[in-house]
């Protein structure tokens, strides 16, 4: 999985620069200020979330491991992984995951117009929905890249948006114990974690060295006396 920088070597004026300039602000814009934004959310856990899928090896995989560890996870769902692979997506909620959108196809919010990022949101959604049977409620843009589309598209659709504070950069496949030391680099309690069920986007394969690592990530996790949940308990306002 490539995930460009976001950074602009052009000149940016007017609509331009309303368009682009959350994806030069969103990373840097402290996680004091917009911690739901960053998937910071109730202390004593931390979030699991998966992007990409579903996937027809990957995902089923991911889901036997998930239940061997008794952990529910959030699932950023593309609308075209979806159409493809429709049994796979049921299969999540059916195992108690929760589903969320992660659009209709994988490509920068930067490059398409605020119209186009509005009308490929609603659709993943619609596809989402409908095979489902579950409207899901968070929205994550691919590469965590917003553009002032994306905004006002989730905000318009009624989607909440949410990032992460930990990745495991897992889609370059790289050893089990490498994905864990990334993650454990920035994860705190309260953190949300981002990892993939599906290699649609990354090198190929790669579902299998993250599948590896959840193991490995449970123990430093339960050593912290820590609970991974779904962004619906994690982000849920405190009683």
């Amino acid at each position: 999985m490539r995930h460009p920088v976001a950074t602009l070597a052009v000149p940016l004026t007017g609509a331009a620069l309303a368009h682009a300039l959350p994806a030069v602000t969103a990373r840097n814009t402290p996680r004091r200020l917009t911690p739901h934004l960053a998937g910071e959310g109730r202390p004593g856990g931390v979030a699991l979330t998966f992007d990409d899928g579903p996937d027809p090896l990957g995902t089923p995989a991911v889901l036997e491991t998930l239940a061997g560890l008794g952990w529910r996870a959030t699932f950023f769902m593309l609308g075209s992984q979806v159409r493809q692979h429709p049994a796979i997506a049921r299969q999540v909620v059916d195992a108690g995951h929760e589903v969320a959108v992660h659009g209709t196809v994988h490509r920068n919010h930067l490059t398409r117009t605020p119209l186009a990022v509005r009308r490929d949101i609603r659709l993943a959604v619609e596809q989402i929905t409908g095979t489902t049977g579950v409207r899901p409620r968070w929205f994550r843009p691919p590469y965590g890249i917003f553009s002032g589309g994306t905004h006002w598209a989730a905000r318009d659709l009624g989607l909440v948006p949410v990032l992460w504070t930990a990745w495991g950069k897992d889609w370059r496949a790289g050893p089990p114990v490498q994905i864990v030391a990334e993650v454990m680099h920035t994860l705190r309690d309260g953190g949300t974690v981002l990892l993939h069920d599906s290699d649609c986007t990354s090198r190929p394969g790669s579902w299998r060295s993250t599948v590896a690592a959840l193991p490995l990530l449970a123990a430093r996790v339960r050593a912290q006396g820590l609970e991974v949940r779904p962004l619906a308990d994690h982000l849920a306002a405190p009683c």
